[in-house]
């Protein structure tokens, strides 16, 4: 049985309407005036709403403005009763929220045709928020999965690395990963699947377990260019699949201390090496390539780099720093270095302390897209 709350402070007009409406097996409670009528809203929590307009101390607008803000009673259908019938009154009905209205003097047949349409909209809502919770839950579980098979932070007497993933509301594609070769060598890459969702999750899982499993054939795993051709040549856009990635790949000889790497379309890596009198030394690791799935037979480059001790690599997503500001600006990669550069110099670094300054720059604290950084620093 639909519970319908009706709002006026006229005693004949609540009778009129209860007794139409009670006729069609409704369950109806009365308030007489805009506060009441809130709080037996918030108490009952009625699938419909009949509210009078005009009514003293709080209207019908501000009555069905409060409503609409709460979040339980969002999906309340609410019809504004009223004698108004030019188009700007039902403008700002429908800017406070409305979904219909009803004109006095009322029409029985037309009022019972309504609340039913309304109760059919109100139903259709439930079941959509329902739908859209399940969604969500599916998809926070889908990203605990994804956060669940990455990679612990590393601590080594060569190098420590750190990581963090923070996948946005919508499940994307971002993951890393870091494996040992043999006792000198060690692989760490970051990709970023392009779009979101389960869609964009599932190729990053997959290229996670084929490198881990090293399923690549004829792949010298040693290089990082064959890596990402070998990448490349399996997953390639078709009719079916429209997903490509970015990506960057490093191998780094701890005995050596070099590290070679390639890159498919992705940020660079930003490597900050310590200097004389507390300057750093910003090195952007970057080598030409598309991402990986747009064309076949693409060959990619290897470049190296000799590292001193002391020196920090960061590899991240561009979800880290393609924020826009409150003030319509976008905080870029300029500025992320920047702030890099001063995270660099603190005795303590702890990424959390990062991302949590990176998010005072966002409009609402959340990031849009999702966000994977990984911190290595070489001993």
């Amino acid at each position: 049985m639909a519970q319908i709350l009706i709002v006026d402070d006229d005693v004949a007009t609540q009778i009129l309407l209860k007794r139409a409406l009670s006729t069609q097996g409704y369950d109806i409670t009365l308030a007489s005036n805009g506060e009441e009528g809130l709080r037996k809203a918030q108490e009952i929590r009625p699938a419909l709403i009949i509210c009078d307009w005009i009514m003293p101390r709080l209207n019908g607008l501000e009555v069905c403005c409060q409503i609409k803000s709460m979040k339980e009673l969002s999906t309340t259908f609410f019809i504004l009763l009223t004698s108004l019938d030019s188009i700007e009154d039902r403008v700002k009905g429908l800017d406070a929220g409305a979904d219909d209205f009803l004109c006095k003097p009322i029409e029985m047949y037309e009022l019972q045709a309504r609340v039913r349409a309304g109760l059919r909209l109100h139903q259709l809502s439930r079941d959509l928020e329902q739908q859209k919770q399940l969604l969500e839950a599916e998809l926070a579980e889908a990203a605990e999965y994804v956060s669940s098979i990455l990679p612990e932070p590393l601590s080594h007497p060569a190098l420590n690395i750190d990581v963090r993933f923070i996948p946005s509301s919508k499940l994307g594609g971002d993951s890393f990963d870091y494996f040992w070769l043999d006792s000198e060598h060690i692989a760490f890459y970051l990709l970023d699947v392009a779009g979101h969702g389960l869609r964009a999750s599932l190729p990053s899982l997959s290229v996670i377990n084929l490198l881990r499993s090293r399923g690549l054939n004829n792949v010298n795993y040693y290089q990082p260019n064959q890596v990402l051709q070998g990448l490349n040549q399996v997953f390639q856009m078709s009719d079916r699949n429209d997903k490509y990635f970015t990506m960057w790949y490093g191998i780094y000889n701890h005995r050596q201390r070099e590290l070679i790497y390639s890159c498919a379309g992705h940020p660079p890596a930003i490597l900050l090496t310590p200097l004389a009198q507390n300057h750093l030394d910003e090195q952007r690791l970057k080598t030409a390539g598309v991402p990986i799935g747009m064309f076949p037979n693409i060959q990619y480059i290897n470049a190296n780099r000799k590292i001193m001790p002391g020196s920090s690599l960061y590899i991240f997503s561009d979800g880290i720093y393609e924020i826009e500001e409150a003030n319509g600006f976008f905080w870029g990669l300029e500025q992320l270095i920047a702030l890099l550069k001063k995270y660099k110099h603190n005795r303590v670094r702890n990424l959390d302390h990062l991302l949590q300054h990176i998010r005072t720059w966002h409009t609402n604290f959340q990031f849009e897209d999702d966000l994977s950084i990984m911190q290595i620093d070489f001993f």
